[in-house]
Protein backbone atom coordinates (compact mmCIF):
# COMPACT_ATOMS: atom_id res chain seq x y z
CA UNK A 1 0.00 0.00 0.00
CA UNK A 2 2.76 2.18 0.98
CA UNK A 3 4.32 2.10 -2.38
CA UNK A 4 1.17 2.31 -4.57
CA UNK A 5 0.48 5.36 -2.33
CA UNK A 6 4.08 7.00 -3.72
CA UNK A 7 3.49 6.24 -7.02
CA UNK A 8 0.35 8.06 -6.61
CA UNK A 9 2.06 11.30 -5.52
CA UNK A 10 1.50 10.84 -1.85
CA UNK A 11 3.27 11.88 0.81
CA UNK A 12 3.03 8.79 3.34
CA UNK A 13 4.01 8.45 6.83
CA UNK A 14 3.92 4.67 7.73
CA UNK A 15 4.67 2.55 10.47
CA UNK A 16 5.77 -1.32 11.87
CA UNK A 17 6.27 -2.99 14.49
CA UNK A 18 10.06 -2.95 15.89
CA UNK A 19 12.06 -5.06 13.46
CA UNK A 20 10.27 -5.60 10.51
CA UNK A 21 10.57 -1.65 8.63
CA UNK A 22 13.64 -2.66 6.55
CA UNK A 23 11.04 -3.18 3.06
CA UNK A 24 9.76 0.35 4.35
CA UNK A 25 12.80 1.73 4.38
CA UNK A 26 14.59 0.08 1.06
CA UNK A 27 11.47 1.87 -0.31
CA UNK A 28 12.42 5.62 1.77
CA UNK A 29 15.79 5.41 -0.17
CA UNK A 30 14.20 6.31 -3.42
CA UNK A 31 11.10 8.13 -1.49
CA UNK A 32 12.92 11.42 -2.25
CA UNK A 33 11.74 12.77 1.31
CA UNK A 34 8.12 11.88 1.12
CA UNK A 35 8.39 8.73 3.17
CA UNK A 36 8.35 9.28 6.91
CA UNK A 37 8.92 5.72 9.16
CA UNK A 38 7.64 5.65 12.19
CA UNK A 39 8.03 2.47 14.33
CA UNK A 40 4.88 1.29 16.80
CA UNK A 41 3.22 -1.81 17.96
CA UNK A 42 -0.43 -1.17 18.08
CA UNK A 43 -1.05 -3.50 20.77
CA UNK A 44 0.80 -1.52 23.18
CA UNK A 45 -1.14 1.18 23.64
CA UNK A 46 2.22 3.63 25.38
CA UNK A 47 3.59 3.44 22.32
CA UNK A 48 0.28 4.15 19.71
CA UNK A 49 -0.17 7.36 22.48
CA UNK A 50 3.60 8.26 21.84
CA UNK A 51 3.29 8.71 18.28
CA UNK A 52 0.36 10.77 17.99
CA UNK A 53 2.35 12.91 20.43
CA UNK A 54 4.91 13.13 18.05
CA UNK A 55 2.61 13.35 15.29
CA UNK A 56 -0.20 16.20 17.20
CA UNK A 57 0.74 18.82 14.59
CA UNK A 58 0.07 16.82 11.20
CA UNK A 59 -2.99 16.07 9.50
CA UNK A 60 -4.15 13.80 7.74
CA UNK A 61 -5.89 12.99 4.66
CA UNK A 62 -6.37 9.35 4.93
CA UNK A 63 -5.35 7.21 8.21
CA UNK A 64 -5.47 3.41 7.62
CA UNK A 65 -4.82 0.86 10.21
CA UNK A 66 -3.64 -2.68 8.52
CA UNK A 67 -3.24 -5.43 10.79
CA UNK A 68 -3.76 -8.79 10.96
CA UNK A 69 -2.16 -12.02 12.90
CA UNK A 70 -4.14 -16.00 12.86
CA UNK A 71 -4.09 -18.87 14.78
CA UNK A 72 -3.67 -22.13 13.20
CA UNK A 73 -5.87 -22.78 10.59
CA UNK A 74 -6.92 -25.94 12.18
CA UNK A 75 -7.50 -24.53 15.34
CA UNK A 76 -11.92 -24.31 15.82
CA UNK A 77 -13.33 -22.32 18.72
CA UNK A 78 -14.05 -25.24 20.60
CA UNK A 79 -9.77 -26.26 21.03
CA UNK A 80 -8.00 -22.67 20.49
CA UNK A 81 -6.28 -21.64 23.84
CA UNK A 82 -7.41 -18.70 25.46
CA UNK A 83 -4.38 -17.14 25.15
CA UNK A 84 -4.32 -17.37 21.56
CA UNK A 85 -7.74 -16.14 21.46
CA UNK A 86 -6.74 -13.15 23.22
CA UNK A 87 -3.90 -12.58 20.83
CA UNK A 88 -5.76 -12.51 17.83
CA UNK A 89 -8.67 -10.32 18.85
CA UNK A 90 -6.22 -7.51 20.13
CA UNK A 91 -4.51 -7.17 17.22
CA UNK A 92 -7.31 -7.46 14.87
CA UNK A 93 -9.77 -6.33 16.78
CA UNK A 94 -8.91 -4.10 19.80
CA UNK A 95 -5.89 -2.59 19.05
CA UNK A 96 -6.95 -0.99 15.46
CA UNK A 97 -9.63 0.96 17.18
CA UNK A 98 -7.67 2.31 19.89
CA UNK A 99 -5.09 3.60 17.07
CA UNK A 100 -8.56 5.35 15.16
CA UNK A 101 -9.74 6.78 18.25
CA UNK A 102 -6.25 7.82 19.23
CA UNK A 103 -5.52 9.36 15.90
CA UNK A 104 -8.98 10.63 14.59
CA UNK A 105 -8.25 14.19 15.50
CA UNK A 106 -5.63 14.27 12.92
CA UNK A 107 -7.64 13.14 10.09
CA UNK A 108 -9.09 16.15 8.38
CA UNK A 109 -13.00 16.86 8.58
CA UNK A 110 -14.06 15.32 5.36
CA UNK A 111 -11.34 12.73 5.32
CA UNK A 112 -11.00 9.15 5.49
CA UNK A 113 -10.26 6.35 8.05
CA UNK A 114 -9.98 2.99 6.68
CA UNK A 115 -8.94 -0.15 8.45
CA UNK A 116 -8.51 -3.80 6.69
CA UNK A 117 -10.99 -6.07 7.44
CA UNK A 118 -11.59 -9.19 5.49
CA UNK A 119 -14.02 -10.90 3.44
CA UNK A 120 -14.07 -13.33 6.19
CA UNK A 121 -15.80 -11.11 8.66
CA UNK A 122 -18.84 -11.63 6.88
CA UNK A 123 -21.40 -13.35 9.10
CA UNK A 124 -23.69 -13.62 5.92
CA UNK A 125 -20.73 -15.18 3.71
CA UNK A 126 -19.75 -17.58 6.52
CA UNK A 127 -21.27 -20.89 4.72
CA UNK A 128 -18.18 -23.28 5.51
CA UNK A 129 -17.29 -22.07 9.27
CA UNK A 130 -13.67 -22.49 8.67
CA UNK A 131 -10.87 -19.74 10.05
CA UNK A 132 -13.52 -19.13 12.74
CA UNK A 133 -11.64 -17.20 15.05
CA UNK A 134 -9.79 -15.35 12.30
CA UNK A 135 -13.40 -14.70 11.17
CA UNK A 136 -14.74 -13.76 14.99
CA UNK A 137 -12.02 -11.32 14.87
CA UNK A 138 -12.78 -9.42 11.66
CA UNK A 139 -16.15 -9.66 12.77
CA UNK A 140 -15.66 -7.84 15.73
CA UNK A 141 -13.50 -5.16 14.19
CA UNK A 142 -16.24 -4.45 11.58
CA UNK A 143 -19.00 -4.08 14.68
CA UNK A 144 -16.84 -1.83 16.73
CA UNK A 145 -16.42 0.24 13.57
CA UNK A 146 -19.84 0.25 13.19
CA UNK A 147 -20.32 1.47 16.67
CA UNK A 148 -17.66 4.22 16.20
CA UNK A 149 -19.61 5.27 13.14
CA UNK A 150 -23.06 5.09 15.22
CA UNK A 151 -21.09 7.25 17.73
CA UNK A 152 -19.85 10.02 14.93
CA UNK A 153 -22.76 10.04 12.62
CA UNK A 154 -22.78 13.78 12.31
CA UNK A 155 -19.34 13.36 11.11
CA UNK A 156 -18.69 14.24 7.59
CA UNK A 157 -15.35 12.00 7.52
CA UNK A 158 -15.40 8.73 5.18
CA UNK A 159 -15.52 5.25 7.23
CA UNK A 160 -14.17 2.31 4.98
CA UNK A 161 -13.97 -1.27 5.86
CA UNK A 162 -11.59 -2.79 3.14
CA UNK A 163 -11.88 -6.63 2.32
CA UNK A 164 -8.85 -6.90 0.29
CA UNK A 165 -9.31 -10.45 -1.49
CA UNK A 166 -7.59 -13.74 -0.26
CA UNK A 167 -4.24 -12.45 -1.17
CA UNK A 168 -0.63 -13.88 -1.61
CA UNK A 169 0.90 -12.79 1.55
CA UNK A 170 2.71 -14.35 4.45
CA UNK A 171 -0.28 -14.62 6.34
CA UNK A 172 -2.75 -15.57 2.60
CA UNK A 173 -0.37 -18.02 1.70
CA UNK A 174 1.13 -19.04 -1.68
CA UNK A 175 -2.07 -20.67 -2.52
CA UNK A 176 -4.20 -17.46 -2.48
CA UNK A 177 -5.95 -15.93 -5.46
CA UNK A 178 -4.72 -12.71 -5.54
CA UNK A 179 -1.03 -11.31 -6.05
CA UNK A 180 -0.73 -8.05 -4.17
CA UNK A 181 -0.59 -6.74 -7.41
CA UNK A 182 -3.95 -7.12 -8.28
CA UNK A 183 -5.25 -6.39 -4.81
CA UNK A 184 -3.93 -3.47 -3.46
CA UNK A 185 -4.06 -0.77 -6.58
CA UNK A 186 -7.84 -1.87 -7.16
CA UNK A 187 -8.12 -1.57 -3.23
CA UNK A 188 -6.77 1.91 -3.49
CA UNK A 189 -8.83 2.80 -6.65
CA UNK A 190 -11.93 2.00 -4.60
CA UNK A 191 -11.04 4.26 -1.50
CA UNK A 192 -10.18 6.92 -3.86
CA UNK A 193 -13.84 6.48 -5.45
CA UNK A 194 -15.24 6.53 -2.22
CA UNK A 195 -13.69 9.85 -0.78
CA UNK A 196 -16.34 12.38 0.35
CA UNK A 197 -18.93 9.97 1.29
CA UNK A 198 -19.54 10.24 4.43
CA UNK A 199 -20.49 7.26 6.99
CA UNK A 200 -19.46 3.44 7.08
CA UNK A 201 -19.21 1.48 4.00
CA UNK A 202 -17.63 -2.13 3.96
CA UNK A 203 -16.35 -3.08 0.51
CA UNK A 204 -13.95 -5.48 -1.01
CA UNK A 205 -10.86 -3.91 -3.26
CA UNK A 206 -13.01 -4.21 -6.67
CA UNK A 207 -15.94 -1.75 -5.10
CA UNK A 208 -18.38 -4.51 -4.42
CA UNK A 209 -20.19 -3.96 -0.94
CA UNK A 210 -19.69 -7.14 1.42
CA UNK A 211 -22.92 -8.46 2.98
CA UNK A 212 -22.84 -7.92 6.94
Amino acid sequence: MVEEYLKRGWRVIATGREGSTEKLRQLSDNAEGVLEIETVDITIPDQVATLHDRLKDRRLDVLFVNAGVKNDDRETIADVSTDEFVRVMVTNALSPMRVIETFQDLVQPAGTIGVMSSGQGSLTNNTNGNYEVYRGSKAALNMFMRSFAARHKDDAKTLLLMAPGWVKTDMGGSGARLSIEESIPNLLNTMEAYEGRSGLHYLDYLGRVVPW
